[in-house]
């Protein structure tokens, strides 16, 4: 639960107590590429401006999750009800020595000193929300700015978007200077044809910018048909998969904040990748050697950061 000074928002749903043990193997080496933790609160505060406030999700309950499901490292991405306070994330990936990286939450008016001490940290990455409903304003000056200042530390942007929001800002995305990864396909309507207008343009953004990549993550947030299998998500996820298969990652998205229908069993959500990369080649680039690229580059074939 959250720390004394917080209390959790009374419908929140806490993350999953005993997951299942997946019966897929993921891979030597694999990586939970988004996932997140949570103060605790009475340590590390939860911020001021926050949209909701959740149960305390430390680091030393992510490592016991990674070490159940089978994964060697995790990517921590921050989340923003910590807005731009990134102390739980270094201290999580202080603790992790080695094992893990970070996507960070900075403003506008971070100095490089704090850009360095990230770096230095293990953040290879900055998150913006074009989530109307999680951000009061949609930060575009902003990014523009922050893009130009991470490029030269070799850092990425992860961009979380809506689908029905997309077309107004692909053009904006485009334009930026660095290597975009969109969370969650960017929340496409699985209700509607995977082949269909819609998810088409997101495809075509994909092809026409190859600095772009995306996370085929998060069933449990699309899906209208529901647990175990997510079936009405997988054909999304399997076509990125198949047509960027160098530009795709996937994560838990453990402790899965502001769920409102159901927590999802990790296990099964582990157990949902053999359904969307359905080859051993495409598992493989899925869970190592795509995120050890963009976020281990140091050991990676071309050695390129």
């Amino acid at each position: 639960m959250s720390g004394a000074a917080f209390r959790m928002d009374e419908d929140w749903l806490e993350f999953h107590p005993n997951p299942s043990r997946p019966a897929f193997a993921v891979p030597d080496g694999a990586v939970d590429a988004h996932c997140h933790v949570f103060g605790p609160g009475d340590r590390f505060p939860y911020a001021p401006e926050r949209k909701y406030t959740p149960c305390d999700a430390p680091k030393e309950k992510l490592w016991a999750l990674r070490d159940h499901l089978g994964f060697e490292r995790n990517v921590i991405v921050q989340a923003t009800c910590h807005g731009a306070d990134n102390r739980a994330l270094v201290d999580a990936l202080q603790d992790a020595h080695g094992r893990a990286r970070g996507v960070a939450t900075v403003r506008r008016d971070v100095d490089d000193e704090e850009l360095r001490t990230l770096d230095a940290a293990g953040v290879r990455g900055v998150r913006f929300s074009f989530v109307k409903r999680l951000v009061d304003v949609l930060p575009h000056d902003t990014l523009v700015e922050i893009a130009e200042r991470v490029q030269p530390l070799g850092w990425h942007l992860v961009i979380y978007v809506e689908a029905q929001d997309l077309p107004e800002l692909a053009g904006f995305f485009a334009s930026l200077p660095v290597t975009i990864v969109f969370d969650h396909m960017a929340r496409p309507d699985v209700s509607k044809d995977p082949r269909g207008p819609a998810f088409d343009a997101f495809i075509r953004l994909l092809d026409d910018n190859p600095g772009m990549w995306a996370k085929v993550s998060c069933p449990d947030r699309l899906t209208v048909s529901g647990p175990p299998d997510y079936a009405d998500v997988v054909p999304f996820a399997r076509r990125v998969v198949e047509s960027f298969p160098d530009r795709v990652l996937w994560g838990t998205d453990w402790p899965h904040p502001n769920l409102k229908s159901h927590m999802p069993d990790d296990g099964q959500l582990v157990d949902y990748v053999p359904q969307i990369a359905v080859t051993a080649e495409l598992q493989r680039k899925l869970l190592v050697d795509n995120p050890t690229r963009l976020y281990w580059p140091e050991e990676a074939d071309d050695g390129a950061r």
